[in-house]
């Protein structure tokens, strides 16, 4: 992996050091700056700012409101406030050129249900429905009529959110995060933390792999796949690891008429429009984490794994023919699939945002914002993201989400 040339901080110590410059460390950035304005000193290590491998720019970049948990709903409804309203918000940082357009495409979700998975399924959807979402639940016969292309033989039926679903554009969110914060005063470099110094409870500074220490008020654990790497610095552990999620962009001799939603099959593949052509992925196989820097791409996954299931899905998905393709890492968060945000009990200015299992792009306007409160306030003042926190790790709680494909 080519990293570019490290560049040294400007000062010896910041109020708050972010390990981490994408989408969840820029989030916490911006919502930092936008708090505190010159009243902290804000410092953004990031390993890699091309972002060529980072999960942030390898994300399929959709946000859903069909989850289980009233806080996972709430979390993307708020998402999607900031993706709507993100040119406007970001017009005051770009004066001489457009804010950033995420380019919402608003064609929801549609999640296949067994037969057997009809009752839960309902009951989410009756759920999300009273917390303001639009999902809908539809019977086979129903579905088919809106989906004339989908095979609902072995279905119960599908939940589909017809509205404030859909995917957009993830480097756009993530550079206009970025650029917000450091018009905002706060710092970026190129750079590695390598280790951190604890004393008496507390990281009292990160050492940089250009070998500068830089003391710290309070230390943010945004690196995303890499995340139990920082932790071990601190002497600390969380059951977060990288795996491989790999996407596949193809070409179907096929049209698929109408407005076509995100496509959630029984198995995991997923299927969804790109213009002209169609992207499709699956939940992470294989038997175990990858490595870090492990970006292999195994192009029989297509073949084994997701076409067949393509094809049941849509039959009208005969003759595929694959265009480009890529590996993301899923930083997977292996007790319950769910992010980790929060302050450790014992080390405590180390904060956790790290876990996310794929969600973490729809949830960074609100993990960014909530870590923020915690630092700034000592409290969430909005959202009350306390059942994500580390403690749960330690009691081997698992947080309780249905829906975490």
């Amino acid at each position: 992996m080519a990293i570019p040339p490290y560049k040294a901080p400007s000062r010896s110590a910041y109020d708050v050091v972010i390990v981490g410059g994408a989408v969840i460390g820029s989030s916490t950035a911006y919502w930092l700056s936008q708090a505190l304005g010159d009243r902290a000193s804000i410092l953004v290590v990031e390993r890699d700012s091309s972002y060529e491998f980072s999960s942030t720019a390898l994300s399929t970049s959709a946000i859903r409101q069909q989850y289980s948990n009233p806080i996972n709903v709430k979390i993307s409804q708020f998402g999607i406030e900031i993706i709507r309203g993100f040119q406007e918000r970001m017009a005051p940082f770009y004066k001489n050129e457009p804010a950033p357009d995420l380019g919402f495409k608003e064609h929801g979700y549609l999640y296949c249900c067994s037969p057997e998975g009809v009752e839960a399924a309902r009951e989410r959807v009756e759920l999300q429905r009273s917390l303001g979402a639009h999902t809908v639940f539809l019977e086979p016969g129903p579905l088919k009529e809106r989906f004339p292309w989908l095979n609902v033989n072995d279905l119960g039926g599908g939940s589909w959110g017809a509205r404030e679903e859909g995917w957009f554009d993830s480097m756009g969110l993530l550079n206009g995060f970025r650029r917000a914060a450091r018009a905002s005063g706060v710092e970026y470099i190129d750079n590695a933390v390598t280790g951190l110094d604890v004393a008496d409870g507390r990281v009292v500074s990160a050492r940089l792999a250009t070998g500068q220490t830089v003391a710290c008020g309070t230390l943010v654990n945004a690196t995303g796949p890499r995340a139990q790497q920082v932790a071990a610095m601190a002497g600390l552990s969380i059951p977060v690891a990288p795996y491989k999620r790999y996407s596949f962009v193809f070409a179907s001799a096929n049209p698929i008429p109408g407005r076509m939603p995100n496509v959630i099959d029984l198995s995991g593949t997923f299927v969804r429009p790109e213009g002209e052509l169609f992207l499709t992925g699956n939940t992470p196989q294989g038997d175990g984490p990858a490595d870090y820097d492990d970006f292999e791409m195994h192009f029989e996954e297509f073949d084994d794994y997701i076409w067949p299931a393509l094809w049941h899905r849509i039959p009208a998905f005969d003759a595929l023919k694959v265009q480009t393709s890529w590996t993301g890492h899923y930083e997977y968060n292996m007790l319950d699939h769910n992010g980790i945000v929060g302050f450790h009990p014992e080390v405590t200015n180390f904060m956790f945002a790290n876990g996310f299992s794929g969600h973490g792009l729809q949830q960074s306007p609100a993990v960014g914002r909530a870590v923020s409160e915690l630092i700034v306030h000592g409290a969430f003042q909005t959202l009350d993201l306390s059942p994500f926190c580390y403690e749960r790790i330690e009691r081997n709680e698992p947080f309780l989400e249905e829906a975490v494909i």
